[in-house]
């Protein structure tokens, strides 16, 4: 084994059933080497923090070799570290401290599509139609594009080489989609995720995981049916989940429950399931749930269609690809401490519940999204590819804040600027200003991490619906009963031994609006 051992507990649970994973967008978490982007000696120096934060395991977007055309996910070489990000010395450096403290480690796969600077894209453009280096992807021929897809990043789906034929690319055309009917792609993916496992990592994120396989035919899509969805010629289609039940035993012939879980926008609960089956991926992220506005009507509906369908459910508010949860929740509000008190509630709910959580960082540190970001700092594709009509992910990916009181906010050495620019309001949202202040989101994330760690081994994986008004839910998981109030009164609390932990102020018998409480029955 080349890297550092699996971490490998005791507990009849696996440990992915009930983790809290804690997401690291690279180039915005901590830069060690002064150029202003994150790398992995940067995750490194802060992993005593995550350890004391009270996460599980850290998950990091992908730091392979890249031209960086869209943040990373566009991958040049599967089996490296970029130089931007470090070496492969400083990742098993990394995994094993990470170890060391009790933190797993999972990392991005990305088989929908690679870079174009791939070394197998390059053969292909190299080689004549028809030839095996292009059936690598998905190339055709034509006066005109194929069909009418177009990319997730706005335009067309296709682009066009100099001899005339078509290649597909979902997103960026720096991102050339495979073509999972070749052998040879499988094999080099399998290959891949052992490269890794040998390394030590404990698990995979997979990319556009409702991907690769495309309707064979390439039938254009009708405008109404346009989308990110399931039940298209473009996504779901029936041959990926024998993809994902080859991953599987790849997973379970190494040693310390190594997991998977899958990036799936699909359209329904029941279609999410399909990818979590006993003999596939462990989990799938549920994104009905990050999607759901402040609404006790849209959590609750959310959170029993969830329930009623996919096992080891999981529950995520944010990510590198979507606005900050604070600041979606606070959208039509006056009260400008609407969004922060509500995000607090909405994450002490989803910890209650049955299943693992997914944080992003910073919001452990109440970020809220960067709308005002200049037109000449934003690198997100789909800001340019849309011609500046659409803000693209960057307000979400600012480096976060460490310590100081001015930019770089300890992300970059003192004097180095970060890849984005750093809003000068943050001086009160730092890490260190935070561990000051005992009512501060970091302290508040520090508690209710650590009373859930404390109470998740007794509680069973169901809850209970207690009865509540219109716009709060209450319900009962085993001994502990959480309360969350989306409306604009205060509302009754269920009678109870004694109160555990709010999200801000309430009384023994009354929950006031924008906030939950964690109660023992």
């Amino acid at each position: 084994m080349r890297g550092t051992p699996p971490l490998v507990t005791h507990s009849p649970i696996p440990w992915w059933r009930d983790a809290v994973v804690y997401e690291i967008y690279v180039r915005s978490f901590a830069d060690a080497s002064g150029d202003g982007v994150g790398d992995l000696r940067g995750i490194r120096s802060r992993l005593p923090y995550l350890a004391a934060l009270g996460v599980d395991a850290v998950w990091l977007t992908p730091f392979q070799p890249s031209p960086m055309a869209d943040g990373g996910y566009d991958v040049a070489d599967y089996r490296d570290v970029d130089p931007l990000f470090g070496t492969l010395d400083d990742f098993d450096a990394m995994v094993s401290d990470a170890h060391e403290l009790g933190l797993r480690v999972m990392v991005d796969i990305v088989p929908n599509h690679s870079s174009s600077a791939h070394r197998w894209f390059q053969e292909a453009l190299a080689a004549p139609p028809g030839s095996p280096a292009r059936d690598r992807y998905v190339f055709r021929d034509g006066d005109r594009p194929p069909n009418n897809w177009t990319s997730v990043f706005s335009g067309p789906a296709w682009s066009q080489v100099p001899d005339g034929q078509w290649y597909l690319h979902l997103f960026a055309p720096e991102q050339p989609d495979f073509n999972w009917r070749n052998p040879e792609v499988h094999e080099e993916f399998l290959d891949v995720l052992r490269f890794w496992l040998d390394r030590g990592v404990d698990g995979f994120r997979i990319d556009v995981a409702m991907g690769l396989y495309k309707d064979i035919g390439l039938p254009d899509i009708p405008e109404a049916e346009e989308g990110f969805r399931s039940r298209s010629p473009i996504w779901s289609q029936p041959e990926v989940h024998e993809v994902y039940r080859a991953w599987r035993k790849v997973l379970d012939s190494y040693p310390g429950d190594r997991a998977a879980v899958g990036e799936v926008w699909t359209d329904s609960a029941e279609d999410l399931a399909r990818y979590v089956r006993p003999d596939e991926l462990h989990q799938s992220f549920n994104f009905a749930w990050l999607e759901a506005p402040w609404s006790a009507t849209a959590f609750r509906t959310v959170i029993d269609q969830t329930l009623a369908a996919v096992p080891a459910p999981t529950w995520v508010l944010s990510n590198h690809d979507v606005v900050r949860h604070i600041s979606r929740y606070g959208e039509g509000s006056l009260d400008p401490e609407a969004g922060p008190a509500r995000g607090r509630a909405a994450m002490m709910t989803m910890m209650a519940l049955p299943g693992s959580a997914y944080l992003y960082q910073g919001e452990e540190l109440g970020l809220p999204e960067v709308k005002d970001l200049p037109p000449e700092a934003r690198q997100d594709p789909i800001f340019a590819r849309s011609g500046g009509e659409l803000p693209g992910r960057d307000g979400c990916r600012v480096p976060l804040p460490w310590s100081g009181t001015a930019e770089p906010f300890g992300f970059s050495p003192e004097g180095i600027r970060p890849w984005l620019p750093q809003p000068a309001s943050w001086a009160a949202l730092t890490a260190e200003h935070q561990e000051a202040d005992p009512v501060s989101t970091l302290a508040f994330y520090r508690r209710v991490l650590a009373l859930r760690r404390t109470l998740r081994a007794s509680l069973p994986g169901t809850i209970t619906w207690l009865e509540s008004p219109e716009d709060a839910l209450i319900f009962s998981r085993g001994d502990l009963i959480c309360a969350v109030n989306c409306g604009e009164d205060t509302v009754p609390l269920p009678p109870h031994r004694e109160p555990l932990l709010s999200s801000g102020g309430y009384a023994p018998d009354a929950l006031p609006p924008d906030t939950a409480v964690w109660l023992r029955a």
